[in-house]
């Protein structure tokens, strides 16, 4: 696929697509023409690379977690830097943190709209149907 089909399924703009490929996280095959051409296994690995960014892990982490994406593949670490180690202990425990506020935060919704559900069918109610 083109970068303006991986662009529209990913959500990621060409832009970025192209920064991701400067940084050695995605890697297009080059077609006789020039043109970059994106295999459909890149859709899943540019989301999880957006997705990573959004926890605010830097593109150069990333590049060191990337062998992880695809499991179940294996994992071979030469001379584990221990303060990348470090580094990514705390990006887990922050982003688990994350998780668990908004865990916390969905189950509160879902309670309110169960409270809503149950107080419009208490006063006959209908639940409006969306715009």
């Amino acid at each position: 696929m083109r970068i303006g089909e991986l662009e529209q399924r990913s959500g990621v703009p060409a832009r970025m697509l192209r920064y991701y490929e400067e940084q050695g996280l995605v890697t297009p095959r080059r077609l006789d023409n020039g043109y970059r051409e994106y295999d459909e296994y890149l859709v899943d690995r540019v989301a999880k690379i957006r997705g990573l960014i959004d926890s605010g892990i830097p593109t150069r982490i990333i590049g060191n977690i990337l062998p992880c994406l695809n499991q179940p593949q294996r994992v071979v670490v030469d001379d584990a830097d221990p303060e990348l180690l470090e580094i990514l202990r705390q990006e887990r425990d922050r982003m688990t943190h994350k998780i668990d506020v908004l865990s916390q935060n969905r189950d509160a919704i879902t309670r309110y709209i169960q409270a809503l559900e149950t107080a419009g069918s208490r006063h006959g109610t209908r639940e409006r149907q969306p715009a």
